[in-house]
This record gives C-alpha cells, structure tokens and sequence, in this order.
C-alpha cells in the first residue's frame, strides 16, 4: 500500500480523498492556491503545499507546479480526483515517468477515451450498442451534409475532444447545419484546443444513464450498476439517483457484462463511467466514457456499500478485484444525489463570497459530501459546486421523502444557493412519477415557480 498521496485537486473531492486515505493508513498532501489557503482541505491534511495564485492555468492545472509539489512531499501516488487534471493523458505520462502513480487508468487508455469517435469506434468494435453516426472526425461542411443524410435528421454535432455541453449543436434540417457546424467547431477549437467534430443521431427525449465500474490490473472487470443523469441543465447534471426506474434487472445485467467484457479487452483500469443514452423504447446508446471518478460517485455508494474511492487507491497499489471488494455486489434500496452549487436559483448567475450560516442537514440515509462551513469564502475562481447532499432510502418514495425533508434542514446564508430549486425538483409531480428525460429541467423551468 502507499505510504503517502497528493491530491491534486480542490473543494469535496480533495476532503474525499482525504478521508479515504485516512481510513487506509495513508498519508494525505493537500495543494492548494492561494485562493484556498482556508479551505478544509488543507486543514485536514497531512501536509499542505500551495502552488501558485488562484488562476487554474497557474496553480490546479500546472502541471510542473503539481509535479514539484508531489516530489518535495516525496509522495508514491498522485488521485486527480474529477475534473482538472484527472482525463489529461499527458499528466498520468508525467506521472509515471517521475516514478509516481497515477491513480487512474494507463495514459494510452485515457487517450483512447477521450477522443470520442476513437472510443465510439472501439465501443462498436467490442459490441457496446452506439447511435448512428459519422466513421470518425467529419472534416468539412459538405461531409457532413453527406453524413446528416445518411444518418438522418435530426443529428447531434459534438466535439471530439470535448465534454459539457461545448462544441455541440443540434441540427434538425440540412439547411442549418453549416452555420451550426461552424458555431461547434469555433466552440471547440477555443474551449479544447481541437475543432475536431463527429456526428450522431440525435434521439428526442433521451434518459441519461451511466453505468459504473471498477477494473483492477490483472484484467477483473465489474460493473456496479447504473445511475439516472437525466436531470441537467446545459449539460451540466443536477440531480442523480441509483437505480434508474426505467433499468429492468435484466437489461442490467446484460449491459453490465458486455461492458466489463469490453473494458477488460482494451486493458481498462481503475474507476471509469460509461454513460449511455436510453430512447423511448428503453434501448440504451453509448455516447462516452470518463475515465475518473464522477462527481455522483455517492449515490452509488449508498447502494452498493462500496468505497469507490478507497477502491481506487487500493487498485492502483496493484490489489486485485477480490480483495477490494471482499464478496458479490449487493444493490440495496435507493439513493439521490443533489448537487447544491453557489448560484441564483433562478437566474444561474454565480454567488461567490462568504458563508455567513451553514448548517447542513444529518439523520438516518442522509450523506453530505463538501468543503465548504460558515464563515469560509466560496472564491470566484473555480466551480460552483459547493456540497452534494445525498440520501438513501428503502425505496425511491423513501428516498425522495429523505431528500426532500434534508434538502429543508439545509441552511447556507451569505450567498445564493441551488436548494431551493432543489426542493422545487423534488416536489414536481412528472419527476416523483418518474416521468423525467434530459429536456426536464427546460419543461419544469418554463412552468411558473410556485413556494415550497
């Protein structure tokens, strides 16, 4: 096992993997900017390093910054946590050519991932269902009229190298797309450096669902079942729950064995999320993978019992599957995650500034991963994401009663907050029926804001 780790990244995560190493035995070094030179990170830490000013570019994204950092602390292993630099191929390179961990998946399998019509490719190879869509980078406008013909209309245009919501357009006619395809690859090229672009089908009214996994080294692969992600504004999730009601036991199984088949044949190891589109018709389309620990990680925990992030660490120190998870996956009762972020919850316009009052919810089935407290200062740098609350109960009727009641017992003052759109959520009849799809948020958006 390894003696000591940095944590290269900020906020929950960082107290996470904090917490984790803890429980292992293991040492924990903290970086931090000078933005966070307060935060609880760096306070539970074992040791604590600052790197830079609060820019990204000049502190959690600089890599000789990092670097230097994790051989003065003399660490063995380096998590990435999400985000940041956690999907960067070239910074587990780094890693390993500096004799240090990285607690993730190879460099070569990161990259493989992280060019979606690479993994596309590779996903169809092995037999993964995927959408129709272009063989790879579409590299003019007239090619891709030529594959929106073929695929038919309405298509997704999406950035090769990109997540997000950037670089993507959809097109429901020819006569749009030219102007849409240039929009994308201006999107991508300033957000990823790369204004590579594909297509796909797009597919009205999806369900977002993602399966997760855990691979050790020795080639074991298991999934751990899915999570509902349809719940999103622009991209970006909001609310989470594990399991989704519209995956049948059946359906779980069968995605579940071809993808951890899939990924012990392409040499996948670690944590990894493989996310999936779900139509009307409950067929389930992959669209990509991320090769890290997702921000919804919890909810899966709170249904399996397992720690996917001592997980992490134990596969990366060379432990193999059965020892990590000591017995068979066990699903138990239901669990929703909502992520509270720092905004207007109305307008979504960011809220830095200091926490007067925090007082976070607790009780049975009720989890709160997060940095922040009262009297701590959420800097205008970073993500809005400044707690995730999350519950399990029984059922989903449980569950949704649990949050609902936390969700009310969580006071944050001094700065805006998303609790209560959170709680507005949780009380709209279409998701406590279930009826939900990714143009949720848009429809309960539109409807006129009633008090909880």
């Amino acid at each position: 096992m390894f003696k000591k780790i940095l944590i290269a990244n900020r906020g929950e995560i960082a107290l996470r993997v904090i917490c984790a190493c803890k429980e292992l035995g293991i040492r924990a070094v903290a970086i931090y900017s000078e933005a966070d030179r307060n935060s609880l990170p760096v306070r539970f830490a074992d040791e604590a390093i600052c790197i830079g000013p609060p820019q990204l570019a000049q502190s959690y994204l600089n890599i000789p910054a990092v670097i230097s950092a994790a051989e003065i602390a003399n660490v063995d292993a380096i998590h990435p946590g999400y985000g940041l630099l956690s999907e960067n191929a070239n910074f587990a390179e780094v890693c390993k050519a500096c004799g240090i961990k990285f607690i993730g998946p190879p460099p070569e399998v990161i990259r493989l991932m992280g060019e979606k019509e690479k993994a596309r490719a590779a996903m169809k190879a092995h037999g993964v269902p995927i959408l129709p869509g272009s063989d790879g980078v579409v590299a003019s406008e007239d090619e891709a009229k030529e594959w929106g013909r073929q695929i038919g209309f309405p298509v997704i245009i999406k950035a090769s190298a990109g997540g997000g919501g950037r670089g993507m357009r959809i097109v429901r006619n020819e006569e749009e797309l030219p102007a849409l395809y240039r929009q994308a690859q201006s999107e991508a090229s300033a957000a990823f450096g790369n204004g590579d672009l594909y297509m796909e089908k797009y597919v009205e009214h999806p369900r977002h669902i993602e399966f997760q996994v855990l691979a050790d080294e020795h080639g074991n692969v298991v999934s751990l079942g899915e999570r509902e992600c349809s719940i999103q504004r622009r991209h970006q999730k909001l609310l989470e729950e594990s399991p989704s009601v519209q995956v049948s036991p059946e359906l779980r199984k069968e995605i579940g064995d071809i993808i951890s088949k899939t990924l012990s044949q392409v040499d996948y190891q670690n944590a990894g999320t493989i996310e999936f589109l779900m139509d009307q018709d409950r067929r389930l389309y992959f669209i990509e993978m991320n090769t890290r620990i997702q921000v919804e990680h919890p909810v899966t925990e709170m249904v399996t019992d397992v720690d996917l992030v001592k997980s992490q660490i134990m596969i990366a120190a060379g432990a193999k599957m059965a020892d990590v998870l000591q017995g068979p996956i066990v699903h138990r009762g239901h669990a929703i995650e909502c992520r509270i972020n720092a905004e207007h919850p109305e307008k979504f316009t960011p809220s830095a500034g200091k926490i007067t009052t925090f007082n976070p919810p607790g009780g049975t089935g009720v989890r709160i991963d997060t940095a922040a407290y009262a009297e701590g200062t959420i800097p205008p740098y970073y993500d809005s994401l400044i707690a995730k609350l999350i519950v399990r109960g029984k059922d989903r009727n449980e569950a949704m009663s649990r949050m609902g009641r936390a969700l009310e017992m969580f006071i944050v003052e001094g700065i805006h907050t998303t609790i209560p759109l959170q709680r507005r959520i949780l009380a709209d009849p279409d998701f406590r029926a279930g009826k939900i799809d990714t143009g949720f948020i848009e429809r309960f958006l539109a409807k006129k804001a009633e008090p909880v």
